[in-house]
């Protein structure tokens, strides 16, 4: 499952899979296969025979670049928390920390695809250490101007705004580098350390930045300006090269995003799956949302919704670690279609159950299964996108997994005052099976990500 336990900024919500499928026989297709897109070596593959392949616990390059993407994540889960938190605090009004919620959001939705662009076409190394100083200076800005004991809204909107922007540069230039510090027999253990950096980061975030607000207004952002710095210096330290060398021409900003927009399309097995997930993106907003009305009126607290969501986090944690395993044994479209049905499932004692606990365990299970898929489509998507193709490949992956979780909640609002929430709960997972049947019907996902698809 796909429930994120902090915000739409979570990179998780993006259950992409993996292990190539054959596909199936008696299957006949007339014209030629399209040629597949080009698989481009690493530097670090290139450069290094298959045995003599440094372990990633001594690939220097690849412990820096997790570590010190590792730090800003960190840093932007606990700011994350601080920004509304500090502004509800100082006005005590909630329509002035959601602005603050949201201006930290919008790059999102609206940075994606102009970022991917830039992260194709600029130095990913410079993107990554322009970002973690611009994220430093914003984070000691805002400290600064919290001790001064004044709380200005228009200024914490556009910090929280160019922190959203300069995050969302530093993680798509960062997923687009990993590939060239690791050789590609090493790029399934590679991806599984990073989604259980990101699982990690996310569940000590949170407490991070609350915690720290309790001591003063300023301490989070003290403490996330330490942190980005130190992803600064980390990334100082990486010797190789992060992207291969771009012959001819620029083109338009916008031409290169239309370029994306059209290689992406063409990934029919990719866009089938893109669909589901956005389906179930959608969903799990829902169900989140649902499973929290339901503690309230059974008269629970804000600490049991905390549980229950700290538990999914870590079943996620615990997926990410195990997702290598699945990726190089289980079927792309087992993963797909298996995954889809087990979210179904657990949905429906959901309806029933209002003990933090015991909604907690069926969370974990559920980010168990989130966790996997993140690894494997983490996977994939290297496979298959070409180094100056990653960033925007990468871009529109999180474009649609945000942007479809957007719709969640407002759409599960409606049903909760109409139907309650045992009632939703169930609709949720009667639309969550339905969408399990469609992945199984569907012929992009049943030939397999490399057969041949009718010229749309």
């Amino acid at each position: 499952m796909n429930p994120p336990p902090e915000s739409v900024t979570d990179p998780a919500v993006l259950p992409w899979l993996l292990a190539e499928e054959p596909a199936p026989e008696g299957a006949t297709d007339r014209r030629p296969p399209p040629e597949p897109e080009p698989e481009l070596p690493s530097p670090a593959a290139e450069s290094a025979p298959a045995e003599a392949v440094v372990p990633l616990r001594r690939n220097r390059d690849y412990r820096l670049l997790w570590g010190g993407a590792g730090l800003s994540l960190l840093a932007g889960r606990a700011t994350a928390v601080a920004y509304p938190l500090a502004v509800l605090w100082a006005t005590k009004s909630p329509a002035d920390a959601g602005l603050v919620g949201t201006a930290l959001l919008l790059p999102q939705l609206v940075v994606q695809l102009p970022g991917g662009a830039l992260v194709d076409r600029w130095d990913r190394r410079r993107i990554m250490l322009a970002a973690g100083t611009g994220q430093t200076l914003i984070a000691a800005a805002v400290a600064a101007l919290l001790l001064t004991g004044h709380v200005w809204l228009w200024a914490l909107l556009a910090a929280a705004f160019a922190e959203g922007t300069l995050g969302v540069l530093h993680q798509l230039a960062e997923r687009a580098a990993v590939p060239a510090v690791v050789p590609r027999e090493q790029i399934s253990a590679a991806m599984t350390g990073n989604e259980a950096r990101t699982r990690g980061a996310a569940i000590a975030g949170q407490p991070l930045g609350s915690g720290l607000i309790t001591l003063g207004a300023a301490f989070p952002f003290v403490a996330a300006a330490v942190g980005q710095l130190a992803s600064v210096i980390c990334l100082f330290g990486v010797r190789g090269k992060l992207q291969q060398t771009r012959e001819g021409p620029r083109q338009a900003i916008a031409t290169e995003v239309r370029e994306g927009l059209v290689w992406m399309w063409r990934q029919h097995f990719l866009r089938a799956v893109m669909a589901s997930v956005a389906v179930s993106n959608i969903l799990f907003q829902g169900l989140n949302l649902a499973v929290m009305t339901g503690i309230q009126a059974a008269g629970g607290s804000e600490f049991q919704v905390g549980v229950v969501l700290s538990l999914s986090g870590a079943g996620g944690l615990v997926g990410a670690i195990t997702g290598g395993w699945f990726t190089e044994r289980v079927s792309m479209r087992a993963l797909v279609i298996g995954g889809l049905s087990v979210w179904a499932l657990l949905m429906v004692p959901v309806a029933a159950l209002r003990d933090p606990y015991a909604l907690g365990a069926i969370f974990a299970a559920s980010g168990y299964v989130g966790g996997v898929f993140n690894v494997a489509g983490g996977v994939y998507l290297v496979r298959i996108a070409p180094d100056g193709m990653r960033g925007r490949a990468n871009s529109l992956a999180m474009l649609v997994g945000g942007g479809a979780m957007a719709a969640g909640p407002v759409a599960a609002g409606f049903a909760l005052e109409a139907l309650g929430p045992t009632s939703t709960i169930l609709w949720l997972s009667a639309a969550m099976a339905l969408t399990a049947l469609t992945a199984l019907l569907s012929p992009a996902l049943r030939r397999g990500p490399f057969a041949s698809t009718p010229e749309e």
